[in-house]
């Protein structure tokens, strides 16, 4: 059964001070995707997830989230900036950090209520955080943060989670769990990760979407070489700043010219 759109993004034109970021985009993102963005530093990835957040208006194309305008559906989704702007010196908990995806408009603070706590220490549940509520931002590891900041997204129950880079500060060990509790998450929630660690990433998404200017969606989760031709140019001699697996030993793709 074809499951609903979440997100329909059609003919998407946008450009920073006459600078084309995006040029056509178009796509669509179904209930209980788990998508992996994937594209060269400046292709448009960050860009693209700030206009589906309603951050950002196209200047041409239409946005419409679960049926509405970016605008009013922003509180069905959850996201994880690259850089979360948190001083991890500031005597604050974990449990703090996802009380203030409980914030109010036009408010500097969550209310402490039973409620909100309640709601907090189920999404640091989810997150296998709970344990770890009281302790100190800056006592938590790279990866335990991540997983702070993401419940932090999820304590408002969306439907939609985005993250952008959400293993950079997470070591090769951690990543793969991290990508575990990713997968078991996308069980309720439909997920769109941007990745530049394309191996630890294809084992666990559903689909790919390959940004660079333009976009490409593959309904599957593998990353080809075909797929990395088209969105990693290359100058002639030039490697791409990609690896791929191949015959169990990871290698370097180099453009045919």
């Amino acid at each position: 059964m074809m499951r609903k759109p979440i997100v329909e993004i059609n003919n998407v034109t946008f450009a920073y001070n006459g600078q084309t970021a995006l040029q056509g985009v178009s796509l669509e993102i179904r209930q209980g995707d788990f998508i992996a963005m994937i594209g060269p530093n400046g292709g448009g990835k960050t860009t693209l997830l700030k206009l589906i957040l309603g951050l950002l208006k196209p200047d041409k194309g239409i946005i419409r989230v679960i049926g509405q305008s970016t605008q009013k559906a922003s509180a069905c989704i959850g996201y994880v900036p690259q850089d979360v702007h948190i001083n991890r010196s500031f005597p604050i908990t974990a449990m703090d950090v996802v009380l203030m995806g409980k914030l109010e408009p036009r408010k500097r603070w969550a209310r402490k209520t039973a409620s909100n706590r309640r709601e907090a220490m189920a999404a640091l549940g989810r997150l296998e955080m709970a344990a770890l509520a009281e302790k100190k931002i800056g006592e938590l590891s790279g990866g335990q943060c991540q997983r702070v900041f993401i419940a932090r997204a999820l304590v408002t129950q969306p439907q939609l989670l985005l993250l952008d880079e959400p293993t950079a500060s997470i070591d090769t060990k951690g990543q793969a769990d991290f990508f575990e509790m990713l997968k078991a998450l996308n069980k309720d929630v439909t997920i769109v990760v941007v990745s530049h660690d394309l191996l630890a990433v294809s084992r666990y998404v559903k689909s790919v979407a390959c940004v660079n200017r333009g976009l490409h969606y593959h309904n599957q989760a593998e990353i080809t070489g075909e797929m990395l031709e088209t969105m990693y140019p290359c100058s002639a001699g030039e490697e791409c700043p990609v690896e791929l697996l191949a015959h169990g030993l990871p290698h370097r793709v180099l453009k045919d010219h």
